[in-house]
């Protein structure tokens, strides 16, 4: 962690999504630095690297995994890992991420983000497999939360605990997605504002924040329309907790114009710039 507590803040940034491309460049100015989905760039054609290569002239990329599936209990894929490293190579960011899930199982893959049952088993598998992916990458890795459409029976401890125990014991960085956060705790029944205290703020290096929407009475992580205003007061409530780096927007649907996502940047950068985060 000491590494990741040292990195020069990035600010606010976008998920990169090819449909804005033109406009991004445009607003230049106006968007810190970008995080692009790694998988994209796999084994990819060499339109696809000369995208890459010509954002990565003009902003910091921090790569964002899929499918590295983390918390599988049969480890890591040492293919797909391959194909990360390669990637990393080439960008050199500071850091990289992925999702505190599974994507496989069996070898099988099950084609989502699975949440992991929050047992003292799923940790050490976590555990193991983080060091696995140290020995091939030697940029920090920081894990994502994510939204739990199924809880597994069985749970030893409760979300903020099993977060906690798993960056704790792999001693990793939090990339503390606060819509996931909101998602979660509605769906279940939570206050999220009365269990912020127990979440591990002084391990979080990015942050996301999206819109979402409801579906048959459930709160779905959709990125397909403006934050919530309740999403931006957990979004300042976290903001005040940590030391965060760097903040990103995620939207992935419904795409409005260009200067409604940079609206919500500037809006993301001024909680930063309040309370202290960044210049």
């Amino acid at each position: 962690m000491a590494a990741l507590a040292d990195l020069t803040p990035l600010g606010v940034g976008l998920g990169y999504r090819a449909p804005f491309r033109a406009d991004l460049f445009a607003s230049r100015e106006r968007v810190d630095f970008l995080e692009v989905i790694a998988d994209h760039y796999f084994d990819a054609a060499q339109e696809k690297l000369d995208e890459l290569d010509l954002l990565a002239n003009h902003f910091t990329l921090i790569p964002h995994g899929l499918d590295l599936s983390i918390g599988s209990a049969e480890g890591i894929d040492s293919a797909y890992l391959d194909r990360f490293a390669a990637l990393i190579d080439r960008l050199d960011p500071p850091y990289w991420s992925e999702h505190l899930s599974f994507t496989r199982a069996g070898g099988v893959s099950i084609g989502h983000l699975a949440c992991l049952p929050y047992t003292r088993e799923a940790v050490d598998a976590v555990v193991r497999n983080v060091e696995i992916v140290r020995r091939r990458i030697k940029v920090p890795l920081i894990l994502e939360n994510i939204t739990a459409t199924v809880l597994i029976p069985g749970a030893e401890m409760d979300e903020p605990a099993f977060v906690d125990a798993v960056l704790s014991e792999a001693d990793c960085g939090w990339l503390c997605d606060v819509t996931n956060l909101f998602t979660n705790a509605v769906n279940e029944g939570r206050d999220v504002s009365a269990e912020l205290d127990r979440w591990p703020w002084e391990r979080v290096v990015q942050m996301h924040f999206a819109g979402g929407r409801i579906s048959e009475g459930v709160l779905i992580d959709s990125h397909d329309g403006p934050t919530s205003p309740e999403v931006w007061r957990l979004l300042e409530a976290a903001v005040a907790r940590s030391k965060v780096k760097g903040i990103i927007l995620e939207r992935d649907e419904r795409l409005p114009p260009f200067g409604q996502l940079l609206d919500e940047l500037d809006k993301a950068r001024a909680i930063g710039r309040w309370l202290g985060r960044w210049p």
